[in-house]
C-alpha cells in the first residue's frame, strides 16, 4: 500500500496480552460509501497518500495496516454508569483496528472503530452503528477541534448499505462505521475491571503500561503511581475547562467514557450551549441532571476517585489525596487560559489575579444576562475592544448594561494576545456570524442527507469549522503550559480539601 515514512506502525497494546482483549472479525457490510475521509488527520500518520479504494479496505472491510495488529481487538473494561458498576460492558461495537506513532510528535495514537460489529461484549446490541451518529461525532469533534479542545479526531465515516432500527430514531435508518484517531483508548474502567476481578498483577500491568506509553516523564518520580495518577487527574481537570470554555456537553460521563491521556472522545448525545445554563443536559435518559454542563467537572473529578480505588494497593492514600487535591486549581487555571484565548487575549495573563477575577465576572454576567452562548463570545473577540463589531451585535443591549460595561473594561485591560497585537490573526473571520453547532443546526444539516441524500449542507459546515478553527489555532495556549504554572495556579485557586477527597476515595472503595 502506498504508506510513506510518516507511517509508523506500533502496536503496542498487544503486548498486553490477551488478558486485556479479544481477537475479534469485523463485521462484513454489503456496501461502502465514503462519506467523510479526513486527509489532514491522515498526513500526521502517513495514511494520506491512500487511494480510495486502499482507504475502504482498511476503514471499511478493516484488512490490517503493514506491520500492524493481525486482528482487531475489542478492549475489555467495566465501568460506572451513571454512578453504577456494570461489571458486564467492554468494546461492545468497536475495536482496536491499530496503533501508529504520530509524526510530529511522536505521541502512539490509536485507529479504533464504531459501529464495526458484534464482539463477545455486544449483549443485545447488533453492533452497528446509524448514519446520523456517524455525522454527529464529525460534527462534534471538528468543531471541539476548532475550540481549542483536546480530542480525538473523527478520521474515517463510511456508509455500509443496512438498515437499523432504533427507538431513538425514525426506522429503518442508514448504517455507518466510523473510524477515530486517538491518544490512547486505556479507560478508567480498564483498570476498574481488573481490580474487580482481583487481578492485582495485571493492574499494575496496566500501570506500567500507562507511565511508558503516556507518561514516562513519571516513571523516575519517588512514587511512580502516584505522579501518574497527579498528571493524569490535571489533565481531566484541563479536559473539563476546555469543555466549560466551549460551552460543550458529552452527555455520558461513565468512568468507561474517560482515558487517561485527559483526551475527550466518543460522543453519543452531545449539545453544545445556545445560552450559559448550568443544569442543561445532553442525553434525554440522564433525568436528574448528574451530567448536566456545571456538573461536568464534579463528574470527572469522582471518576478520577473511582480511578484512584485502583491505583491505591500500589501507593498510599495520602499520595493519591494529595493528587486529587490539584483537580480544582488545575480546572481554573485552564478554564482561564482557554476563555483569554476564545476571547483574543494573552492567555499568558492567567496567571494574574485580574485575569482570573475578570473570567469569573464573564461568566457570572453571562449566567445571569443568559445571552447566546457562542454570540457573546463573538461579539467580544479581541477583549472587548471592537465596539464596532459589538454594535451590531443582537445582545446590544444588554451589553452595554452595567454588568456587561464592567466585564468589557476589564477585558479590556488585560493584554490582547500578541498574534492580535502584529495582525497575524484575521479578525475577518469575526465579521459574519458564529459557528455554531446547536441541536437546530444538526437537523439543517441531517435533514437533506437524510430526504435526498445531499451533503452540500454537511461539507459547507465543516468548511465553515475548519475556516475559523484556522484562526483560532495559534490563540490556545498548549496543555503544557498549563502544567508548567500549576505552582502558580494552586497558590491563586482554593484546592479541594482532603478531608473531603480522602473521604470519596474510601467510599468509592466499597462501590466497586
Amino acid at each position: 500500500m502506498p504508506t510513506n515514512e510518516r507511517y509508523v506502525p506500533d502496536p503496542r497494546h498487544a503486548t498486553l496480552g490477551d488478558a486485556f482483549f479479544d481477537a475479534v472479525e469485523p463485521a462484513a457490510f454489503p456496501k461502502h460509501r465514503i462519506r467523510y475521509r479526513n486527509d489532514r488527520a491522515a498526513s500526521t500518520i502517513g495514511l494520506n497518500s491512500l487511494s480510495d479504494d486502499a482507504w475502504i479496505a482498511h476503514f471499511g472491510r478493516f484488512e490490517p495496516l503493514p506491520d500492524n495488529l493481525p486482528k482487531p481487538l475489542a478492549l475489555r473494561y467495566h465501568g460506572h454508569q451513571f454512578r453504577h458498576y456494570n461489571p458486564d460492558i467492554g468494546d461492545g461495537r468497536g475495536f482496536l483496528f491499530a496503533q501508529v506513532r504520530e509524526a510530529a510528535t511522536g505521541r502512539l495514537l490509536d485507529l479504533a472503530t464504531k459501529g464495526s460489529g458484534q464482539t463477545p461484549y455486544s449483549r443485545d446490541g447488533d453492533g452497528r452503528l446509524t448514519l446520523k451518529g456517524g455525522v454527529r461525532e464529525v460534527l462534534a469533534t471538528e468543531l471541539l477541534t476548532a475550540l481549542g479542545v483536546n480530542t480525538s479526531k473523527s478520521f474515517s465515516l463510511i456508509e455500509t448499505g443496512e438498515n437499523l432500527h432504533r427507538h431513538d430514531e425514525p426506522s429503518p435508518t442508514r448504517a455507518s462505521v466510523l473510524v477515530r484517531l486517538g491518544h490512547s483508548h486505556v479507560r478508567f474502567g480498564s483498570f476498574q475491571r481488573l481490580a474487580f476481578r482481583g487481578e492485582s498483577d495485571n493492574v499494575k500491568r496496566l500501570i506500567d503500561y500507562t507511565i511508558e506509553t503516556y507518561w514516562p516523564e513519571t516513571a523516575s518520580d519517588d512514587d511512580p503511581v502516584a505522579s501518574l495518577f497527579r498528571h493524569v487527574t490535571v489533565a481531566v481537570a484541563q479536559q473539563a475547562a476546555e469543555w466549560f470554555a466551549a460551552g460543550f456537553v458529552h452527555g455520558v460521563l461513565n468512568t468507561d467514557n474517560t482515558v487517561v491521556t485527559g483526551e475527550s472522545f466518543d460522543y453519543g448525545p452531545w449539545r453544545f450551549l445556545p445560552e450559559f445554563e448550568p443544569g442543561f443536559t445532553a442525553a434525554y435518559f440522564d433525568q436528574t441532571g448528574l451530567y448536566a454542563f456545571a456538573r461536568q467537572p464534579g463528574a470527572l473529578h469522582w471518576n478520577l476517585q473511582r480511578l484512584a480505588d485502583c491505583l491505591l494497593p500500589f501507593t498510599t492514600e495520602a499520595a493519591l489525596v494529595d493528587a486529587l487535591n490539584q483537580f480544582n486549581a488545575a480546572f481554573e487555571f485552564r478554564l482561564t487560559q482557554m476563555t483569554l484565548s476564545r476571547l483574543g487575549c494573552d492567555p499568558a495573563a492567567a496567571t494574574k489575579p485580574e485575569a482570573f477575577a475578570c473570567v469569573q465576572a464573564f461568566y457570572t454576567a453571562l449566567n445571569q444576562t443568559e445571552l447566546p452562548f457562542e454570540q457573546t463570545f463573538f461579539d467580544l473577540f479581541g477583549g472587548g475592544r471592537d465596539a464596532a463589531r459589538r454594535s451590531r451585535s443582537p445582545s446590544l443591549d444588554e451589553l452595554t448594561n452595567a454588568q456587561w460595561s464592567a466585564v468589557i473594561d476589564a477585558l479590556e485591560a488585560l493584554p490582547a494576545h500578541p498574534s492580535l497585537q502584529t495582525g497575524e490573526t484575521d479578525r475577518r473571520a469575526f465579521d459574519g456570524q458564529p459557528v455554531t453547532m446547536l441541536i437546530d443546526d444538526v437537523e439543517r444539516i441531517w435533514a437533506p442527507i437524510a430526504e435526498h441524500d445531499d451533503w452540500s449542507a454537511f461539507e459547507q459546515k465543516l468548511e465553515e469549522i475548519r475556516a475559523f478553527g484556522a484562526v483560532m489555532e495559534p490563540l490556545y495556549a498548549p496543555r503544557a503550559l498549563a502544567a508548567e504554572t500549576m505552582a502558580q495556579a494552586t497558590e491563586a485557586t482554593e484546592a479541594t480539601e482532603s478531608a473531603e477527597v480522602a473521604e470519596g476515595v474510601a467510599a468509592g472503595q466499597t462501590e466497586t
